[in-house]
């Protein structure tokens, strides 16, 4: 595996970034809505606080998004799913204008009308979906794009596990071998699909062991580790460029929050996070950097206080910036209307 030093540090940073995020977003979005409340004979109310509607956080699964990112191009296109916010980071989208977004802002990527599962940059070629197994045929469609006007460009297609078992999933599988499409398939396999574990609703232990049924590569990642996920995504990358078609990786990773803020998981084991987190993908990698002098424990430290602040930045932006004018809540949406002759008709 070749990997720079920069790239590596690169890695570390963005991994950071997105934990230090995530937690910031756990804390905010429960805002209005803690147990004080619930107290007071109050249900909880997902429209309370300043960060309204559902919350899908990536803590955990941070490798997934940096290993992958790490060899993309700003021509490259990434699609992720409905817990999108590690890959929007690491595909370099604008932290101050994606979290603007979910506090439904004026100033966000969508002028606060998506929310945090519809986050589009244009300028950095990402996008995400609240519809599970969406990735996927739009990946196709941006690798379709790529091929005809004669570009190296890829496009990669993140979704979850529970996302392998829809429709989607086989026949954007199919339609990509059949093309040559240049477009990578990425399952996250944190072994839940909400509340199912994998082995109540898949019918094999690996999600790659169908890519043979269309004749293309699957690729395993056991660990939940960074640079596992960097050395195992550049043959499928490199395949893609070339022209020779799309692969399927399959990523075992971790999730520490539930499927959505708010979530009880009666459904996991109480000491599962706990256990899961005595191998947090960061501190593996912190260490390795370390102890090969990649960076010191001083340097260490600033890395995480600039996340840290970049973090804190973005969030008092949000919290300034503007709501959107109740008379622009028609504006930027397609409305279709008929005129009065083909109504009768």
């Amino acid at each position: 595996m070749t990997l720079s030093k920069e790239k590596m540090v690169w890695m570390y940073k963005t991994m950071n970034e997105i934990r230090i995020y995530e937690e910031s977003m756990a804390a905010a979005y429960l805002e209005g809505k803690l147990p004080p409340a619930i107290q007071k004979g109050l249900a909880f109310d997902i429209g309370a606080g300043p960060v309204p509607g559902e919350m899908h956080l990536a803590a955990g699964q941070e490798p997934v998004a940096v290993g992958i990112c790490a060899h993309l191009n700003d021509d490259d296109t990434v699609v992720g799913t409905h817990r999108p916010h590690h890959f929007a980071i690491a595909k370099g989208v604008p932290l101050d204008l994606m979290t603007a977004e979910m506090f439904g802002k004026v100033t966000g990527l969508g002028k606060g009308k998506g929310g945090h599962m519809h986050l589009f940059d244009n300028a950095h070629k990402f996008s995400c979906s609240g519809i599970v197994g969406a990735s996927m045929p739009i990946a196709c469609g941006a690798a379709l794009a790529a091929k005809k006007m004669g570009k190296d460009w890829v496009a990669v297609a993140f979704f979850g596990e529970g996302a392998a078992n829809q429709g989607s999933f086989h026949e954007s599988m199919n339609l990509a071998a059949v093309w040559k499409l240049p477009v990578i398939f990425v399952c996250e396999d944190n072994q839940w699909a909400i509340s199912v574990p994998k082995n109540k609703s898949t019918s094999v232990s690996w999600v790659t062991d169908r890519a043979a049924g269309y004749g293309i590569p699957g690729i395993r990642v056991e660990n939940n580790d960074a640079l596992q996920v960097y050395e195992a995504a550049a043959p499928a990358i490199e395949r893609a460029r070339m022209g020779n078609g799309p692969s399927l990786i399959e990523i075992k990773t971790d999730r520490y929050f539930g499927h959505f803020q708010g979530d009880p998981e009666t459904y996991r084991p109480k000491d599962e996070v706990s256990q899961l987190r005595l191998n947090d993908p960061i501190a593996v990698l912190s260490k390795f950097l370390q102890e090969k002098k990649f960076i010191t424990a001083v340097e260490d430290k600033e890395l995480v206080e600039k996340a840290r602040s970049a973090v804190s930045v973005a969030f008092e932006f949000a919290r300034a910036s503007a709501y959107p004018a109740a008379s622009d809540a028609l504006h930027d949406v397609f409305v279709h209307t008929h005129s009065t002759a083909r109504m009768s008709a």
